[in-house]
């Protein structure tokens, strides 16, 4: 179920639902699938499918009657259907589906004896983190949604979200707010990732060119130790809103949007993370709020110096939006360090 769950992490990068499967002959894998039904442009393309496709191939065989294939979501009456006509031994999966499962939730296509072949079915394997993974991609979905009724200052741009599609290893779902008193309708994007009542939250300012996707490999890590992490793009970089001219970009300015960030999250037991050895924001923020934070942590050179072409340049599609890159605070600490 592991495994399945890395495929729903794929799928989940690819901007699909994330469903993964994997189907085991004698104890080993023998096909993956991830939902991809967006991607290919098929309504018939859940992970179940793709991962019984593959193991078809594989064996040579449509019939799979030694095989087991372990999904991280109740399969529908569509997977149903074709596990039975695979003649599957077993099915496990993870977090069960009020609307659609096939297993028991909606209906049980598994239990009718009229059938001429019976699979065994175990659900709840990993459910919660199954569900977690669900739950985590509708949120962000559903503030996505939100935040595009919500309208962009006269004097702002934002970037298509068509720039961010695709990118690898950043998964995570996006977490906007507007309503900071600095920034004045603004909207700020920024990652959280991890239990709010984590031991340490890992607070991380990407460098002066850079945005959260520079974090994306140490994130991981993070998150498997047992720590919350939160990733914020600041206004002019990444998923942010870019002001269109560069004076706005001011150390105080950018030191209060940070401040309200982390007292509206109610961050506790924070180490920061920068990425620039003696950038001025890293170095004045513990300072608004000493209590809150336990340590300062700076990246080694090979952690931030990989951002590179689409990904560097995804925030910023013309120069319209590049006004923060110019900016003099930004350009001085960029020189200085």
């Amino acid at each position: 179920m592991r495994q399945a769950l890395a495929q729903a992490r794929e799928a989940l990068g690819a901007g699909e639902v994330p469903v993964g499967a994997v189907v085991v002959r004698s104890g080993h894998v023998i096909a993956v699938g991830s939902n991809a039904p967006i991607g290919h442009h098929d309504p018939s393309a859940h992970a179940e499918i793709i991962a019984l496709r593959a193991a078809a191939r594989a064996l040579q065989n449509y019939r799979l009657d030694e095989c087991e294939l372990f999904v991280t979501l109740e399969p529908c009456a569509m997977c149903a259907g074709a596990v039975l006509h695979a003649r599957l031994k077993r099915v496990v999966f993870g977090a069960p589906d009020p609307r659609t499962g096939a297993c028991g939730s909606v209906l049980d296509l598994f239990a009718n004896p009229q059938l001429n072949h019976q699979t065994v079915v175990q659900g709840g394997v990993l459910a919660d983190e199954c569900s977690a993974l669900l739950q985590a991609f509708f949120q962000g979905r559903r503030a996505l949604r939100k935040i595009e009724d919500e309208p962009l200052r006269d004097d702002a741009l934002r970037t298509p979200p068509a720039r961010f599609l695709n990118l690898p290893a950043y998964p995570w779902a996006p977490h906007y707010l507007n309503d900071l008193p600095s920034l004045n309708g603004l909207r700020l994007h920024y990652l959280d990732q991890g239990a709010p009542g984590a031991a340490n939250t890992y607070l991380c300012l990407h460098a002066s060119t850079g945005w959260s996707y520079m974090f994306r490999k140490m994130i991981p890590e993070w998150l498997s130790a047992g720590h919350r992490v939160v990733a914020p793009d600041l206004i002019g970089f990444g998923k942010s809103d870019k002001p269109k001219k560069a004076d706005i970009h001011t150390l105080s300015w950018h030191l209060r949007v940070m401040t309200e960030l982390v007292e509206r999250l109610d961050l506790k037991n924070v180490v920061l993370v920068q990425q620039e050895q003696g950038d001025a924001l890293a170095d004045a923020l513990p300072g608004m709020a000493p209590q809150r934070y336990t340590g300062q942590v700076t990246l080694l050179a090979p952690e931030t110096s990989d951002l590179a072409g689409s990904a560097c340049e995804a925030p910023f599609p013309d120069q319209g939006h590049r006004a923060a890159l110019r900016s003099p605070w930004r350009t001085a600490s960029k020189v200085a360090n």
